[in-house]
């Protein structure tokens, strides 16, 4: 991943995570959980596939073999430890349900179909494989036990969960202020909302974390590339190389690390996430940032007839993001527009998907327009943060923060 320069914010929350970490070297072998969860977290660049730390019950699920020839002399050794430890990492391909008795043909309709890791077969209901042609029921029951067998989906312990979020990565958004009322930066294994009005920075925000997720994480970033799915045409690498230069970052490299698709329908936008979650089976990306999430859908579905179509169709997009957040650990960022109809209560505040995009949304940040390049940054809704608003700057060379008046 590329390399880059400090700006200098020595008050990074991850500067502490990346001290401890230089003091855990044995902690793998020794299996302190916690410790070898943020040396891990800290070390994708060395291997590991996915920002997704995870607890998996009693067995240690390496998505790559390198790490754990590390942590054992011996084959022998690592089946014994992997027996022992209670940790695991990022998804597990489909590929290793043929060590279970599926066929390859079977593999690959499930490919087809979108599903690219046991986790996206374990999550979802037994009427979704029954809808792949050539998924008998006999094969859907067979297919969830196994799957249920190597994805644990029971009770775990709060403390175990704590533990994970304690390593949890959060990416800058490159105003100081922000990210503070953010708690370190925008969430990793979570959709996060940007909704407002135009010309408030929602865009731009979305083109700084292109950009920021590539950084390493001592330096607020994910050590990670970025999937784009732009349904305005707004995407402008010009404004990528001006904040990759704020950064030192190779512009060419960043540019490289990000892939861009247009969505040109709500179907097709739909598509576009099923490629994303192959294309994270191939490589490390660290966020999936949709801009915007419901334009097509104000476009593709009109008036009340259609009202409950399009929640239905939306509802399912964001339950994909969700998957993605939750299998590979990266930060899910959608844009959204306010609602100037009777919805809005005609003051055009009330974000457009109703109770869809509340309850699909685990953070919701409303942004409007300050004084000429400042805008205004407001907590609306967040399950652990208290409500709050707070300023930032749109720059030239992304994101900051205004200037002491």
């Amino acid at each position: 991943m590329v390399e880059a320069q400090s700006d200098g914010s020595d008050d990074n929350p991850f500067h502490v995570i990346h001290g401890t970490c230089s003091k855990i070297s044995d902690s793998i072998k020794s299996y302190r959980i916690h410790e070898v969860m943020i040396q891990i977290a800290m070390a994708w660049n060395d291997g590991w596939t996915g920002s997704h730390i995870r607890g998996r019950g009693s067995r240690l699920v390496a998505y790559e073999t390198h790490m754990a020839q590390e942590t054992s002399g011996s084959q022998e050794q690592q089946v014994e430890d992997e027996e022992e430890d209670p940790l695991g990492l990022g998804p597990t391909p489909i590929s290793a349900l043929s060590e279970h008795g599926i066929s390859a043909s079977d593999i690959k309709k499930l490919t087809e179909a979108g599903n690219d890791t046991i986790e996206a077969i374990a999550y979802q209901p037994r009427k979704s494989l029954l809808s792949i042609k050539g998924i008998s029921e006999a094969k859907a029951d067979k297919l969830l036990s196994i799957c249920h067998q190597l994805i644990p989906l029971g009770f775990t312990t709060a403390a175990e969960i704590h533990n994970r979020r304690s390593v949890m990565i959060h990416i800058t958004t490159g105003s100081k202020n922000l990210d503070t009322m953010l708690g370190g930066g925008i969430d990793t294994q979570s959709i996060t909302e940007f909704y407002g009005e135009f010309r408030t920075g929602k865009s731009q925000l979305c083109h700084h974390l292109a950009v920021s997720c590539q950084l390493p994480a001592n330096m607020g970033g994910g050590e990670g590339k970025c999937m784009f799915i732009d349904t305005e045409g707004t995407f402008r690498p010009e404004r990528i190389l001006a904040i990759a230069e704020r950064y030192g970052m190779d512009g060419e490299e960043v540019l490289n690390n990000i892939a861009v698709a247009r969505a040109y329908n709500s179907d097709h936008q739909s598509q576009l996430l099923r490629e994303a979650s192959r294309l994270m089976t191939l490589s490390r990306f660290a966020i999936l940032i949709v801009d915007s999430a419901t334009a097509l859908y104000r476009t593709d579905y009109s008036g009340r007839g259609e009202l409950a179509d399009r929640q239905a169709h939306l509802a399912k997009f964001l339950r994909g993001c969700l998957g993605l957040a939750e299998q590979f650990g990266i930060a899910v960022v959608v844009t959204n527009h306010p609602d100037s109809g009777p919805g809005g209560g005609g003051l055009g505040k009330a974000p457009i998907g109703g109770n869809i995009m509340a309850h699909s949304s685990t953070t919701r940040l409303q942004f409007r327009k300050g004084r000429e390049t400042t805008r205004i940054v407001k907590l609306i809704d967040s399950p652990c943060l208290p409500e709050g608003e707070t300023k930032m700057s749109i720059n030239q060379n992304g994101i900051g923060d205004p200037e002491e008046e």
